[in-house]
């Protein structure tokens, strides 16, 4: 892997750390029980997205 893709991973890896935060953080704010259920289907979806590049390492 070169240092350029190196540095993409790194970064998508922070932007989904960051999502999956977000998202998280927004669903124990929620009183609608299907909004924070969907969001909740958001914060595994970011697990398995950061997952799979953190498997590129």
């Amino acid at each position: 892997m070169t240092n350029k893709e190196l540095l993409y991973v790194e970064d998508a890896l922070g932007h989904e750390k960051f999502m999956k935060t977000s998202v998280s953080q927004a669903s124990t704010q929620l009183s609608d029980p299907n909004l924070s259920a969907y969001m909740g289907e958001l914060v595994q979806k970011h697990t398995e997205i950061y997952n799979k590049f953190l498997n590129l390492l």
